[in-house]
């Protein structure tokens, strides 16, 4: 899994600057335009939480964990509609981002949730973070299968049967060449150059090879109730993130200035932030990537008792 210190390089470094760009609740996961990209970029991620809704069931009363949960949008949400929501985190500046909004939130591994730590809930939403909880090392190693399968039992175990967890995330698309291929001094454009650069913007993470890796991981607690490719989706929402990034400010120019030591001394540095997420969204194009929304469903325990 991508550590506490891959974390903080890719969230809590430039922690300010996601803020002064998409707001004290910065959203960081792709948004739900379903082809209507006349949408806003907020009214498209209200869409993606009242979809969530919807799968989940958020709403008064309801108990809903967020595995990486960013700087808090979906607990926001679950709030305005009535609900508790706990989130998790290993990013220290977004925990406290979040914690200065009043939400609840852990600075926690979220791969070793367990009932007596955090109690049950009635729902999990998990979105983007998924793909951090691999890393390459662990899959060069064979144990991507593993691990999954011990976060989907993790996850079970705080739901009653029939509980829903939504989950979105990336995973590698149909054109993903072998990973063996990736290396950043690969011909500049290319896509072994374009994964590369996106390595350095996610150190220590690791995607599902697809959606049915996914699936079959899950299977001995959930079943898949709902799919769908926000592939399209993700690209426009890139696209608008890249606007607000751009947009130029005093603050955030003051901010970067802030930042020139760590550019001029870390090479990783400097090809994360130059690359911005520019790297996924051409990844995307080129079909290197996919993005899936799954809805799952907790099945009962049928064992003996």
């Amino acid at each position: 899994m991508a550590d506490r210190g891959d974390l903080e390089f890719t969230y809590s470094l430039i922690d300010r600057i996601f803020r002064l760009s998409l707001g004290e609740l910065a959203d960081f996961s792709g948004a739900k335009y379903d082809g209507d990209f006349s949408l806003s970029l907020e009214q498209a991620q209200r869409r993606k939480h009242e979809f969530v809704a919807e799968q989940i069931g958020i709403g008064p009363g309801r108990r809903v964990l967020d595995l990486g949960c960013g700087w808090g949008p979906l607990l926001d949400f679950v709030r305005s509609r009535g609900g508790a929501g706990v989130g998790l985190t290993l990013s220290s500046a977004q925990a406290a981002a979040c914690r200065r909004q009043a939400l609840d939130v852990r600075l926690q591994d979220a791969r070793r949730v367990s009932r007596e730590g955090l109690g049950g809930f009635d729902a999990v939403a998990s979105l983007g973070a998924f793909e951090h909880f691999c890393s390459p090392e662990e899959h060069r190693a064979g144990r991507q299968d593993e691990i999954y399968r011990d976060l989907f039992a993790r996850v079970a175990s705080l739901l009653p049967d029939g509980g829903r967890l939504y989950l979105q995330t990336m995973v590698f698309g149909r054109r993903m060449i072998p990973p063996d291929r990736i290396d950043i001094d690969a011909p500049r454009h290319s896509d072994a150059w374009y994964l590369a650069l996106m390595g350095r913007q996610f150190p220590g993470s690791f995607l599902p090879s697809d959606q049915e890796q996914i699936v079959r991981a899950a299977g001995p607690h959930f079943r898949l109730v709902a799919s769908a490719s926000g592939r399209l989706d993700y690209i426009e929402t890139i696209r608008q993130w890249r606007e607000r990034f751009a947009a130029r400010s005093a603050r955030k120019s003051l901010l970067k200035l802030r930042l020139l030591p760590r550019w001029l001394t870390s090479s990783d540095f400097r090809l994360a932030f130059t690359s911005g997420v520019s790297a996924n969204s051409i990844c995307f194009e080129r079909e290197l990537l996919d993005h899936h929304r799954l809805v799952f469903e907790k099945a009962p325990d049928t064992r003996p008792s």
